[in-house]
């Protein structure tokens, strides 16, 4: 049992930005008398798609709710998504005249996993899979709107939704539905213990952004949703692979949070192993372009999705490749072609086609730039040879980067011209680019940097089809919940649009179930 010290709780939002791994997380006992509790029927911990699911069913049962969440703003690792849903049976199929069914989901789920399919929890797959077509209906009644439906093989039929103008709109438009709903919302908090009393869980102990220590009671129950451990070298050294523990995230600050609480209170973590990357992805802009901050009211996202519809592609792929451009992989066909990969140093990355992910997450910074000549240049400018996809959305090709990403992509005369605009000792790209078929005088051609990252952990907590915290016994934990990727319960949640989907369908099962516990009797 860990019992916390409020003199060391000072400024715990810088000890996260320093050094989040020594970040101690605990259980208590009690509610110290002499610090004032404040109550509330359900808390939940963590502000992304899962957690303002959770808050909004838990507040629409006409429960007082608390979010809170240790950022600065809400969205977690939704925000940082494409922003995919992948269901069935709704509006967008119906119009299309697609007859689909949870059935038919169902059935080609699997095959996404193939071999590992033994490990997905499928009684938790079928639940997210029933629950979809529902669950996307309230997210079109929260002002969420959507185009598609895109096809993903080996779905059978188009069932990926893309959320327009970008994944922020989640956040946003969640948001505006849990202040409608009464959701007391608190940012820069950073949750230290959960409280348990009598073998129940009935609160949780935090400091705020001002550094002042916090009691919360949770009359109905705690929702864990604070996001996978991507960011913790830590539990990634402990559960997944310590050779990735120090290869950055997608999401700096998917830290594990609430999976560590679970893990404390007594849970216990299926599929730690299972994670996706390390992948190379083209480092983000360093500056938003204004596509990404459209507004999410419903009269520009209508807008847009019917300009989408309607418009000629030719008027459409400019925006398209805004997107398509902004954060994606480069894809391995590059090197199939003969393009070579040096780290930031003009050192060249040797590794057979499918190693190169791990080869570049072992380089300094994990950095790695791509080059090439003429010839795989023009070949690359056109189909079927493309740099980077969004799966049924569109194909980006070398002018394409040229066009939205300048700070990516490099055009030299010679090496020692490639070299100066890479900032790398030339000397040392001659050698990498010796014995290959490439112009020493002539064009020579840069895409990068990329990076490989740690896209996400597929490790959760057991849960139940309640989405309540389970012991390794599989006995629940009363008054705890999870949900998203803290509620995972050994999913795989493999293809595109799965992780989004249970994230609100977890969610919402979780704050409807933790609100019942509030009451003395389960609707």
């Amino acid at each position: 049992m860990y019992h916390s010290d409020s003199s060391n709780l000072t400024n715990l939002n810088d000890q996260l930005n320093i050094d989040v791994d020594n970040f101690k997380f605990g259980i208590t006992d009690n509610f110290p008398e002499e610090i004032i509790q404040i109550n509330y029927d359900v808390i939940v911990i963590g502000g992304g798609g899962a957690g303002l699911a959770a808050s909004c069913a838990a507040a629409s049962l006409g429960r007082s709710v608390l979010l809170l969440e240790k950022n600065k703003q809400l969205g977690g690792s939704t925000s940082w998504s494409v922003g995919s849903v992948s269901a069935t049976n709704t509006p967008h199929q119906r119009k299309l005249g697609i007859k689909d069914s949870p059935l038919f989901h169902w059935e080609d789920y699997a095959l996404f996993s193939g071999k590992e399919v033994r490990k997905d929890n499928l009684e938790l797959a079928k639940i997210m899979i029933d629950e979809a077509p529902q669950t996307f209906d309230w997210l079109l009644s929260c002002g969420i709107r959507f185009v598609g439906p895109m096809p993903e093989s080996p779905h059978r039929l188009p069932r990926m939704h893309n959320v327009v103008p970008n994944s922020k709109a989640f956040a946003k438009r969640l948001l505006i539905q849990c202040n409608k709903l009464g959701v007391d919302t608190k940012l820069g908090v950073r949750i230290h213990s959960l409280i348990k009393i009598d073998d129940k869980i009935v609160g949780v102990m935090g400091v705020d952004k001002l550094g002042k220590l916090n009691f919360w009671r949770a009359n109905g129950g705690v929702v864990l949703a604070a996001g996978d451990f991507s960011a913790s070298a830590k539990l990634k050294s402990k559960f997944a692979d310590p050779s990735l523990a120090k290869v950055d995230p997608v999401n700096p600050t998917s830290t594990g949070d609430g999976i560590q609480l679970g893990l404390m209170a007594g849970g216990c973590l299926v599929n730690g192993e299972h994670l996706r990357g390390p992948f190379m992805r083209f480092v983000p802009p360093i500056k938003q372009h204004w596509l990404q901050a459209l507004p999410t009211h419903p009269f520009v996202t209508n807008l847009i999705a019917f300009a989408y519809r309607t418009l000629p592609a030719q008027f459409l792929r400019p925006f398209l490749m805004r997107f398509v451009t902004t954060a994606l992989a480069p894809d391995a066909g590059l090197w199939k072609h003969g393009a070579i990969l040096v780290n930031k140093y003009g050192y060249k990355i040797s590794a057979d086609h499918s190693q190169m992910h791990i080869s570049v997450s072992k380089e300094p910074e994990g950095l790695a730039y791509i080059i090439f000549g003429k010839e795989i240049a023009e070949n690359f400018s056109k189909w079927p040879n493309f740099i980077s996809t969004a799966p049924g959305v569109a194909y980006a090709y070398l002018k394409d980067y040229k066009n939205t990403r300048s700070d990516l992509y490099f055009e030299a005369k010679d090496i020692a011209d490639l070299a100066k605009k890479l900032n790398i000792p030339e000397m040392n790209l001659r050698q990498s680019l010796a014995g290959h078929d490439f112009p020493h005088y002539g064009p020579l051609y840069a895409l990068g940097p990329a990076k490989a990252y740690v896209v996400f952990t597929n490790g959760g907590l057991s849960v139940s089809s309640d989405m309540q915290v389970l012991d390794s016994s599989g006995n629940s934990l009363k008054g705890l919940y999870a949900a998203g990727s803290n509620g995972q319960g050994g999913m795989l949640l493999e293809g595109h649009g799965h992780h989004l989907l249970w994230a609100f369908v977890s969610g919402r099962i979780a704050g409807k179930n933790a609100a019942f516990e509030a009451t003395d009797c389960k609707n």
